[in-house]
């Protein structure tokens, strides 16, 4: 049975710096180790998602990427880690322990020790959106809060990067300084949709009980399911969510100056581009082809490297849509702010 939920926004918020931290390493595709072990029409199926390269640093877990980029947002804005009034953490894909909790870890390490901590996920890559819902909630119900981080570490769960038949996974941190609108802010959420259909829950899922992590794989429990029956919903599903959001905000699709998308694979990329009717930036093919999929970080990186290449210019809005296997898609509406000579936002 289907569940919908659909949550709007009241008011727009402020993202007034974007941190991120992008290994410096990098893996060709071609050359990941489980890929000798698949079949040929799997290995090409992967080599086949336009993904050349992704970031790789084993050395570094989910959280120390998430530490890494929270303070360079904080640095990026010249806020203290002390003046926090909000921590929101992502969940990542995998823990490094049960039970122990990141966010707080996060909290103490920063030195946000006023802060209101916790974490929110189970959306894969569309989690960023109840992010930003929870942070816009927050500035609005406590006049006290001035400023709501949001954290995410993208790392794939287990050893292996390819999910097939869906993309690649790669490292990387990002978090969003989050506050009221102010006339020097470089990005301003105006408002934000999401609808969720229960019955996908577990179209993905990774068995890790009993098994070491180097037996850990996600699989797709009904490939045809994934395909075709989800392909065709969120073809119906992403056009109305776009549409809902522009209209209940008196704008239509020729008041957006461009559209971003999350980066899953080459096939992806056009078939969103289909299903909306219109072309996405650039961004989004270039930074799939050398980063791969970051899942929540993905569209606030294609809007970062949008800014940085004049593709998006004060004044214009545009729209991030992100689509996750597990049934959940959202819509984001953005107007670009000042952007003071910086090569980008981050």
């Amino acid at each position: 049975m289907s569940a919908e939920v659909t949550l709007h926004t009241a008011a727009p918020v402020a993202v007034e710096a974007v941190g991120r931290y992008l290994p410096d390493r990098t893996h060709a595709v071609a050359e990941l180790p489980e890929l000798a072990g698949l079949a040929e029409a799997d290995r090409l199926t992967c080599l086949n998602l336009g993904i050349d390269t992704v970031l790789v640093d084993d050395g570094l877990t989910s959280y120390d990427l998430a530490e890494r980029a929270a303070r360079a947002a904080l640095d990026r804005a010249g806020v203290p880690a002390a003046s926090l009034g909000a921590l929101i953490v992502i969940e990542p894909r995998a823990p490094e322990t049960l039970i122990s909790s990141d966010a707080t870890r996060l909290q103490h390490a920063l030195g946000a020790d006023a802060a209101t901590t916790f974490t929110v996920g189970g959306l894969g890559c569309v989690s960023v959106a109840p992010a930003l819902f929870t942070a816009r909630g927050l500035l609005a119900a406590d006049p006290s809060i001035g400023h709501v981080l949001v954290a995410h570490g993208s790392k794939p769960a287990g050893g292996a990067r390819y999910r097939h038949p869906v993309t690649v996974n790669g490292d990387g941190g990002q978090a969003l300084l989050v506050t009221r609108p102010h006339p020097a802010a470089p990005i301003r959420l105006l408002d934000l949709v999401q609808h969720t259909d229960g019955r996908y829950w577990d179209l993905f899922r990774l068995e890790y009980r009993d098994r070491p992590t180097a037996r850990w794989r996600e699989e797709c429990r009904d490939l045809p399911g994934y395909s075709f029956r989800l392909a065709m919903e969120t073809r119906n599903r992403l056009g109305a969510l776009v549409d809902e959001l522009l209209s209940r905000n008196g704008l239509t699709r020729a008041d957006v100056a461009g559209y971003i998308s999350q980066n899953l694979s080459a096939g992806g990329l056009a078939f969103t581009e289909e299903t909306l009717e219109t072309g996405l930036l650039p961004s989004c093919r270039e930074n799939l082809r050398r980063f791969g999929h970051l899942g929540p970080n993905d569209v606030f990186l294609n809007l970062d490297t949008a800014l940085a290449g004049k593709d998006l210019v004060e004044g214009d809005r545009a729209v991030l849509v992100n689509v996750s296997p597990v049934a959940a898609w959202s819509a984001l509406l953005v107007e670009i702010g000042p952007q003071q000579g910086r090569e980008g936002i981050a």
